[in-house]
């Protein structure tokens, strides 16, 4: 089937490519289960259409605040005891070791977190939220004002229009910037954990934080994925590169008829493609860095 949509649809696609079955492809049912797998991964990984962005929303509980807000006298957060024995010249050494327990546990299809809005007073902003100027600078700030035109004596930016509005939107903008700081938060995907480094003392059971990050596509899902283009490919020269692997041992070999098998060709075709396919994937379809991807 020339458009795949599961897993060994995309399999015998890809034999089909290499000459299946007038030629017998010989490579391990195991193997192409793994090599699947990796591309798969690194597509998930790696291109913007492996992955969207997404929000999660998340209720802390009584047991998050416990271990979130035990004592520690520089975030306030949790602890937790990590001890190893080591080796040493007079006998084994034992270490103790304190880490942050202040974290929550993400899904594993989670890759990466851009930020996360938590209640303003866990990181030492607004009680109720956003401050507007006239909350900071006094009576006639409202950013909705006449003209948008007073904000905290700053004076009369003139009687509206599109520059007032730009500049009382770009004030208070930088009025949220500087009195409702983002949470610091720490993300690996190895884990699954986003730490929060927060004051979970001020947080309530039942309080909710959102979550905005990245969600890798499950091609189980979202069959579509079986008939990227760009996976097909790396699958194809993937599974060369392992044909040609298997085929090394035997190089020099002469079959009935005087053919000779060759191995290695096989095995340096698929490495050149999978690096131009790879090369493509980082000018064309990688996503931009990300400060919390995992």
């Amino acid at each position: 089937m020339a458009k795949p949509t599961n897993r060994q649809e995309l399999v015998e696609y890809a034999l089909r490519r290499l000459g299946a079955p007038v030629l017998e492809i010989n490579v391990a049912d195991e193997q192409l289960d793994d090599i699947l797998d990796d591309t798969i991964q690194y597509f998930q990984e790696r291109h913007y259409d492996g992955v969207i962005r997404t929000y999660l929303k998340y209720a802390f509980d009584e047991d998050d605040i416990k271990r979130g807000s035990d004592y520690n006298p520089f975030f306030e957060a949790g602890v937790e005891d990590i001890s190893g024995t080591y080796p040493g010249a007079s006998g084994p050494t034992v270490d103790r070791f304190i880490e942050n327990s202040n974290y929550i546990n993400l899904p594993p299809h989670i890759i990466g977190v851009e930020k996360v809005m938590t209640p303003p007073r866990a990181t030492g902003g607004a009680q109720g939220g956003i401050l507007y100027p006239g909350q900071i600078l006094g009576p006639g700030a409202s950013p909705y004002g006449a003209g948008m035109g007073y904000l905290g004596g700053m004076g009369n930016f003139g009687g509206g229009g599109m520059t007032d509005y730009y500049l009382a939107m770009q004030m208070r903008a930088t009025y949220n910037f500087m009195f409702n700081p983002t949470a610091p938060i720490r993300f690996n995907k190895r884990q699954d954990r986003l730490y929060l480094d927060i004051n979970w003392n001020k947080l309530s059971a039942g309080e909710v934080i959102v979550i905005e990050c990245y969600r890798a596509l499950d091609p189980e899902h979202f069959c579509e994925i079986y008939n990227d283009s760009w996976v097909k490919r790396y699958l194809v020269s993937a599974i060369k590169k392992q044909w040609g692997q298997n085929l090394i041992k035997f190089t020099g070999t002469k079959l009935p008829g005087g053919v000779e098998m060759n191995g290695r060709q096989l095995y340096d075709d698929g490495v050149k493609e999978l690096d131009d396919i790879k090369s493509e994937m980082s000018s064309t379809y990688e996503l931009p860095p990300l400060d919390y991807v995992g």
